[in-house]
């Protein structure tokens, strides 16, 4: 674009944003769609390989637990190992697992002797809400600061950006355990533990939970909206634009925000998809007894059922999120080229 027609944008409050560009094919643009949705298949499929499969390399046995330590006859365990294809090779089992899996069957719990989706169900309500709640709490607080920071630098800016550094390098356990020590315990405005009962019991419940477990994802946020925002007021487009008179209000909301927000919109979505692997930690420390409490649970009791639906459902949730995410940064910032034929 040359100088004339910079000035003239700059003059008429439309400093240009980027090159302009055609319009995508609906071809080019499903093809894309496509080709992501397959790379999700295949690494969903990679996925459920490494989860089943790590339970085998973990040392123990599930037979000791499905015998309880006791001492039994050797046609008993041959019927324990037979009902429970214990004496199946891997793939055998991993083959069988996947089929059920594919058709919602996760085989039976070995510890509760119940469905493993009756059991997942049951408990992923809970962890859905806390991580939809720090969500919530990472994208309102987190840009605002952020946002705020970067728009006013000084002394206030420096003070909360400097606050957020230090919550970065807090681990989540310890913000959990002060949080309980302040708010629980001293104060008592919130409970100690346990999910609550009924809709706005359990979010009262969750809020502690949920502020935990969204503490070092704010302040995360928070510095990447501050560095996006103060790039793009020293970007010279921006810089034009308030050299020639028009209001700095008019400038930041059509310019300065519009570009800030794609990136950081883009790091926030992969932070929120990281609360899903957090949850675990914060569940257990607050007794929720979501996915992440009963995952560690059957850990320990090498309720491998359980375990392998559970690690299943984190990491589809992540890649899920995470091939979500990929596609709709792509598919709306017309800067980013989908396909070789659409550059």
């Amino acid at each position: 674009m040359n100088d004339d027609a910079t000035k003239g944008a700059a003059r008429a409050g439309t400093a240009p944003l980027a090159p302009p560009t055609r319009k995508r094919p609906v071809a080019a643009v499903a093809r894309f769609v496509a080709v992501r949705l397959a790379g999700l298949a295949v690494t969903l499929l990679i996925a459920s390989l490494v989860v089943f499969g790590a339970l085998f390399a973990a040392p123990g046995s599930p037979l000791t637990y499905l015998t309880h330590g006791r001492t039994m006859s050797p046609e008993t365990i041959a019927s324990i190992k037979a009902e429970y294809h214990l004496d199946d090779s891997v793939w055998e089992q991993y083959l069988r697992w996947l089929g059920g899996v594919l058709h919602g069957d996760f085989g039976t719990s070995i510890i509760y002797n119940q469905p493993v989706s009756t059991l997942v169900g049951g408990r992923a309500a809970v962890t859905t809400l806390l991580v939809v709640m720090a969500a919530a709490i990472v994208l309102l607080c987190g840009l605002a600061v952020g946002t705020l920071a970067g728009l006013r630098p000084g002394r206030l800016s420096r003070s909360a950006m400097a606050g957020a550094t230090g919550l970065m390098a807090v681990p989540t356990f310890v913000g959990a355990v002060v949080l309980i020590i302040v708010f629980a315990v001293n104060l008592g405005w919130f409970p100690v533990f346990g999910a609550g009962g009924g809709a706005l019991d359990r979010l009262y419940h969750l809020a502690l939970p949920a502020l935990a477990l969204a503490l070092a994802s704010v302040a995360f946020v928070a510095r990447l909206a501050q560095a996006a925002v103060r790039a793009e007021l020293a970007a010279d487009h921006v810089q034009t634009a308030i050299s020639r008179g028009l209001p700095r209000r008019a400038v930041v909301r059509r310019h300065v925000m519009r570009n800030a927000a794609m990136p950081v919109l883009t790091v926030a979505g992969l932070t929120i998809a990281g609360l899903i692997a957090g949850s675990v930690v914060v569940e257990q420390v607050f007794q929720l007894g979501g996915l992440g409490q009963s995952l560690v649970n059957s850990v320990q009791q090498k309720d491998f059922p359980v375990v392998q639906a559970i690690c299943l459902v984190y990491v589809a949730a992540f890649i899920v999120l995470n091939t979500l995410i990929d596609i709709a940064y792509t598919l709306l910032d017309p800067r980013v080229s989908i396909g070789k034929k659409d550059t």
